[in-house]
């Protein structure tokens, strides 16, 4: 598994991931969901530059332009409900990409995390490039359950993995299950570490409320 922390490059990334974390401004759903998305553009741009591409040839109204083009369209899977808004922002870029959505619910089970993968609509995705995005990758244990029921059943042929902020525990967890499998792992920034309740630290707190509202 390849692994490319984002924020080890000064860019305007850094603007929006801080701007996300800083708690008035998290009072503003809209500005906190339009973050996202413009990270996920970023992310887009950037998971572009390693996908396959071909020559094509343009024709404009005075000549011909040799350029090249994207060999496919990936398929962008979002898991909810945090990553609706990321998924906006890929698919802000990769305008033609189908889509495909996962609902991984996180359950305390006396003391044992339990994931419930409660919904799934996809499309077909064997032989296709994938990119799930996930606001927030804690412990790892969703993205690594989701992962593992989409291999089960289907084989693409490589998947990246985008988060706006990880925690080391999750990066690691993640490397422990698919060290040999072609997944790359894209990270906006990288956090601390992970408190006793399995919260990032720094963090900014849950993605999900902050951007569609607290949940019952």
């Amino acid at each position: 598994m390849q692994i490319k922390i984002l924020d080890q490059t000064p860019s305007i990334l850094h603007q929006f991931v801080n701007e996300i974390r800083e708690e008035n401004y998290q009072k503003n759903a809209h500005l906190f969901r339009n973050n996202l998305k413009r990270i996920g553009e970023i992310m887009a741009y950037e998971i572009s530059r390693s996908l396959a591409f071909e020559p094509k040839t343009i024709k404009t109204v005075l000549g011909d332009k040799k350029s090249i083009n994207l060999v496919s369209q990936p398929v962008i899977i979002s898991i909810l409900r945090a990553g609706l808004a990321l998924h906006q922002g890929f698919l802000s870029y990769f305008d033609h990409a189908e889509n495909g959505f996962i609902s991984a619910n996180r359950i305390n089970n006396n003391g044992k995390i339990i994931i419930d993968l409660a919904y799934k609509s996809l499309p077909n995705i064997n032989n296709k490039t994938l990119i799930i995005a996930d606001p927030m990758l804690a412990t790892g244990h969703s993205m690594v359950k989701s992962l593992q029921q989409l291999l089960s059943n289907h084989s693409p042929t490589h998947i990246h993995i985008a988060t706006v902020v990880a925690a080391p525990e999750g990066i690691s967890y993640l490397k422990q299950n698919f060290s040999n499998l072609p997944v790359t792992l894209w990270v906006a920034s990288k956090d601390d570490h992970l408190n006793e309740k399995a919260y990032i630290i720094p963090g900014l707190g849950d993605a999900g409320d902050l951007a569609y509202g607290p949940k019952q």
